[in-house]
């Protein structure tokens, strides 16, 4: 079993390139095959600098490690030149006479006709003899195919849409659709998995592998990923981003693994939490969907957050280093790791620790909207919320400020003022936060400590 990755050096990787990655590195792990990176830097015009270095560490975030490679075409341009030459002697290749001018004019011919465009239609009856720095066509053999993909089942296509196409371009690259099938004929690699944008141009291959006279591998073709709503496939403009944002956003690789492959495959389960090696375990090609997956980044968050939980306590501090509010700064290991703990459970990806801790570590100013604008807070006058915030200052004095304690006594509290939790503890908590939403309240009161809590009771009522 070899599968390989083959990007090109155009630009970053989002999550449609890493995820056919993903499966074709399940495939290989699977069976204890090879995963082969493979660069296909052929179009000099588009590549894009640092692109190769950013592929490679986006892989190795996500932890799919390669076993070959990587490999660049660029450097193999010999091997495709002796492929080239093999068909140029037995037939199937010649040299393209025409100008890039004329090859449009026939076009644009082919559109006022109302018919599609087959460069055989031209073909030279004597081409020149061929030689470097012009381009090298590919004389196809037209037929009807029939094919096995792993994914989309039984295909297949007339031979309408074989053609002629370049496999030489006149600069001495190959193009994509001759150097791809040399390479995965030399590599023996055994399964190419790849997008649905290669469909249509499977007859031209297929013809390509017969005049090669190469063994078929088998084929797997993934479907799009597609818009949040749907209805396309998903682009930039819909927000794809580059796949190490989210590692600097302080999502976890085992999460982005796991939301990736759920892109189109499940195991036939109601699970949608899996590790690394449960993947490995339960993949299979045979169980991806036909049709396009939907990208949910709200399901992403989703899916982070139940990751986070599973990290232990220790781990997930050393992880979370890098993302705490610059005010934690003073503040010592143990009181951090608390506060950790506290918010560990509502935690959906690193880059929101800032926003969800900052009041533990600095008195935020009292914002008078938290309690006008709560649906059940404004409801009560100035005087009513000063006598609250008066009880509740007055029964947690007397607290030892165990989560234990406090407990109890904010219960006592909503006995002795008849409250309903969703009052009393709104408005303690927006009094000693700042916050619209916090952990549970008994444990927060406990991290941020007595004095600090009557301080900030104290200048809520104030503010009244």
């Amino acid at each position: 079993m070899r599968t390989r990755f083959a990007p090109s050096p155009t630009g970053f990787l989002h999550v449609g390139g890493v995820r056919t990655a993903l499966f074709a590195w399940l495939v290989a792990r699977q069976a204890n095959g090879s995963f082969i990176l493979r660069i296909e830097d052929t179009d000099q015009a588009r590549q894009v600098p640092d692109s190769v270095e950013h592929i490679m560490a986006s892989l190795k975030w996500l932890g799919l490690d390669w076993d070959e490679g990587p490999y660049f075409q660029s450097k193999r341009r010999d091997t495709y030149k002796h492929w080239a030459q093999k068909l140029i002697d037995s037939g199937h290749a010649y040299a393209d006479p025409y100008t890039p001018e004329q090859v449009q004019e026939f076009r644009d011919q082919a559109k006022a006709d109302k018919r599609p465009f087959l460069y055989g239609a031209h073909r030279p009856l004597n081409p020149p003899s061929w030689h470097e720095g012009q381009p090298l066509r590919f004389k196809s053999q037209p037929k009807a195919y029939k094919w096995e993909d792993v994914v989309m089942g039984k295909l297949s296509a007339g031979k309408e849409v074989v053609d002629d196409f370049i496999i030489l371009k006149s600069d001495g690259f190959p193009t994509y659709n001759f150097a791809h099938i040399i390479d995965d004929h030399e590599m023996k690699v055994t399964h190419v998995i790849r997008g649905q944008e290669f469909v249509a141009s499977m007859p031209n291959y297929l013809n390509l592998y017969d005049a090669l006279d190469f063994p078929l591998p088998q084929f797997a073709t993934l479907p799009h990923i597609l818009n949040p709503q749907g209805n396309k496939k998903l682009s930039k403009r819909d927000g794809a981003k580059d796949i190490l944002d989210y590692r600097q956003m302080g999502y976890l690789p085992e999460a982005m693994v796991n939301f990736l492959a759920s892109l189109g495959w499940n195991d036939g389960s109601e699970d949608e939490v899996f590790s690394v090696k449960q993947l490995i375990e339960k993949f299979d090609m045979k169980k991806v969907q036909r049709s396009g997956a939907r990208f949910d980044e709200q399901r992403l968050r989703w899916l982070n957050g139940a990751h986070i939980r599973k990290v232990p306590l220790a781990e997930l501090y050393r992880q979370v280093k890098d993302y705490w509010p610059n005010q934690a700064i003073k503040f010592d290991d143990t009181y951090k790791r608390k506060v950790l703990a506290l918010v560990q459970e509502r935690l959906k990806y690193f880059a929101e620790l800032p926003e969800l801790t900052r009041f533990f570590y600095i008195d935020l100013p009292v914002n008078p909207k938290l309690i006008n604008e709560h649906k059940q807070l404004k409801k009560l006058s100035k005087i009513e919320l000063k006598k609250l915030l008066g009880q509740t200052r007055d029964v947690i004095k007397n607290s030892d400020f165990s989560h234990t304690d406090l407990s109890e006594k904010l219960n006592g509290l909503l006995n002795t003022t008849s409250q309903k939790p969703v009052v009393l503890f709104s408005l303690i908590r927006i009094a000693t936060t700042q916050a619209p939403a916090s952990p549970g309240l008994a444990e927060t009161l406990a991290v941020l400590g007595k004095d600090t809590v009557l301080k900030r009771i104290i200048q809520t009522e104030t503010s009244l």
